[in-house]
């Protein structure tokens, strides 16, 4: 005889919203999906204020997934659609759902349905808390998470860093780390010299990856400055900074100008279509990811399926997924640490030497064992 199939609701950002986080939705849901639970997302409608925005759109263009369903439900500032989507997911009957927590905004909306939600039923909640303590504070961060948090029974974090600061908010032992899985989305790996083709770029010149929104926290004048070391400089090293800013532009372009490296920078400041992404990572030597401060990384996990070295700061869970000297290298947060690093990747020819290491470490990010953890915390529950 067999057992009913489980069922579950992923409430969180998916197409045609963009970014790491509705690319992970989508992929968890599949992979869910795969896994026999049988899983929808509930999207946002409105999912940030325009002062909230930095970006220039919160919108992918192109078709979206066809072999997952998508429903676009959730204002993030309007109460009564908050209890409208609370009553919808209850008629559903899940057995769980999965809330994302990025955000203190979001707490009220999403902590609101969670609560409705689990009032008179068994349904259970689980957040998955990329940041407990935001990386930009503003005004009522502390008070949106702790009413988010009271209303979930338990905790996936990708990074001990996360695990740790939950403690701030809750005494619960029902959390589990589960470290980011790798990102397939993107398409398979293409050769180095046809990628660097497509995007225009010298194959006789050495390639670093900048890659994303472009923050301060992501301490891309960190890198910048590493640039301007001259050892670096005499490597002939480029580097291609990919993705739209999100901040004023300017102070960046000024350490540009200021260290004459306008030919050693490529600058690609718009957001990356999905389509072109496997040509950045392909393209280059070492994906580099000069952090001020992290909890995770999608892009490492772009980087491990690309099979790609990187060059990580000591910060949040950046160092439990690139292991030092094995598929790359932990900085301090300095452009001396970082562009020590480079010197040494280029004169010691270490390209070869962490690739293969990547081809091994990136087993232990699998969807599939992502979404054990998830039932087995469920079962905990």
């Amino acid at each position: 005889m067999s057992t009913q199939k489980q069922k579950a609701i992923i409430v969180g950002p998916a197409f045609p919203l963009r970014g790491g986080i509705a690319n992970f939705n989508e992929a968890l849901c599949r992979a869910m999906n795969a896994a026999e639970i049988e899983t929808k997302i509930i999207s946002f409608s409105l999912q940030y204020p325009s002062f909230l925005f930095p970006g220039k759109t919160q919108y992918d263009k192109g078709k979206g997934p066809q072999d997952i369903c998508i429903e676009t439900k959730i204002n993030s500032i309007n109460p009564f659609n908050w209890f409208a989507v609370a009553r919808y997911i209850k008629k559903q009957k899940p057995d769980f759902v999965v809330f994302r927590f990025w955000l203190p905004f979001m707490g009220p909306c999403i902590g609101t349905i969670a609560g409705r939600v689990k009032s008179g039923t068994n349904i259970k909640v689980i957040a998955i808390t990329d940041n407990v303590i935001p990386h930009e504070k503003r005004f009522g961060d502390r008070a949106f998470t702790k009413y988010f948090i009271k209303r979930c029974d338990g905790f996936i974090a990708m990074s001990q860093s996360v695990l740790n600061d939950l403690k701030e908010f809750t005494s619960t032992d029902k959390k589990s780390f589960l470290p980011h899985p790798i990102y397939d989305i993107f398409g398979e790996k293409v050769n180095k010299s046809d990628a660097q083709q497509k995007l225009g770029l010298n194959s006789n010149d050495k390639h670093l990856l900048f890659f994303g929104f472009i923050r301060k926290y992501k301490g891309l004048d960190l890198l910048l400055e590493a640039m301007a070391d001259e050892r670096v400089k005499q490597l002939n090293v480029k580097l291609i900074v990919a993705g739209e800013y999100y901040e004023d532009a300017a102070p960046f372009n000024e350490i540009i100008r200021k260290n004459n490296l306008e030919k050693n920078i490529i600058l690609k400041t718009e957001y990356i279509h999905a389509d072109d992404v496997r040509y950045y990572f392909c393209a280059s030597d070492m994906v580099t990811q000069p952090y001020r401060t992290a909890t995770q990384s999608g892009v490492t996990q772009i980087a491990y399926h690309y099979e790609r070295p990187m060059l990580v700061t000591d910060v949040g869970g950046l160092p439990e997924i690139v292991p030092h000297n094995k598929v790359g290298y932990i900085t301090q947060i300095s452009s001396k640490s970082i562009a020590d690093s480079i010197v040494d990747f280029y004169t010691n020819n270490r390209e070869q030497g962490f690739t293969a290491n990547t081809v091994i470490e990136k087993k232990r990010f699998l969807w599939s064992s992502f979404v054990d953890g998830l039932q087995n915390l469920h079962k905990r529950l």
